[in-house]
């Protein structure tokens, strides 16, 4: 039930790359992380099989069942239609080590705690990224570039990076903050909502500001590779 952020790699049979800025390039890579509509729905339908369970039934097992055969039958259904299990797979993940973390200790608040880890180990590397001058978001210029650490030579694409790797750290530290109290709680039924709540739309929201940032320049991008 932990929530993966990080953009989509490329497939064999991509296009090239042939964007000429730093805002395509990044748009580009950023597209791929969503998953449209059917990503966020894959992702998000485990989560609501376990909380909507447990609260009805107050039993732990059948709740983490019913999330892990939700998972498996979207992954089913994925494989027959021979798209990308990607999303599913992630959510497949997610909802596994959750089961770890709830079955050891028995709660079925603790099987949001991997969730919660995740966001504040992520939020506070991206912090120090950005500290340091080494903001993640420029490895997806790298990753177009072919070169992964030739745009830290620019202060502008820098700035840039820094900027949308700060936006990128939003959704994260909002979930800390609103699900770690409810978690010391032990309310699983707010757990489950607002890990909904918070998931993809937040990172929609954040991705949305992301674009209207990277609409506003035209910051030239060196070292594309021809295409």
């Amino acid at each position: 039930m932990s929530e993966t952020a990080a953009p989509g790699a490329k497939n064999a049979g991509d296009a090239p790359v042939t964007q000429d800025t730093v805002e395509a390039a990044v748009r580009a890579q950023l597209t791929k992380a969503l998953g449209g509509v059917r990503g966020m729905v894959e992702a998000a339908v485990p989560t609501i099989g376990f909380t909507l369970t447990y609260v009805l039934s107050d039993r732990l097992k059948a709740a983490l069942a019913v999330g892990v055969v939700a998972a498996v039958v979207l992954l089913v259904i994925r494989v027959v239609q021979r798209s990308t299990p990607q999303f599913v797979l992630n959510s497949l993940m997610g909802i596994g080590i959750a089961a770890f973390f709830a079955l050891r200790s028995g709660k079925a608040e603790d099987a949001f705690l991997p969730g919660i880890l995740y966001n504040a180990v992520y939020a506070g590397g991206m912090t120090l990224s950005v500290l340091v001058r080494w903001p993640v978001v420029g490895f997806i210029i790298g990753s177009v570039t072919g070169d992964p650490t030739a745009w830290r030579s620019d202060p502008g694409i820098v700035r840039l990076c820094s900027r949308l790797t700060l936006i990128l750290i939003v959704p994260c530290a909002v979930r800390v903050i609103v699900q770690y109290p409810l978690y010391l709680a032990g309310q699983v039924g707010w757990l489950g909502a607002t890990k909904i709540a918070l998931g993809w739309p937040l990172q929609v929201a954040a991705l949305a500001a992301m674009v209207w940032v990277l609409a506003r320049g035209r910051t030239p991008l060196q070292g594309t590779p021809p295409a």
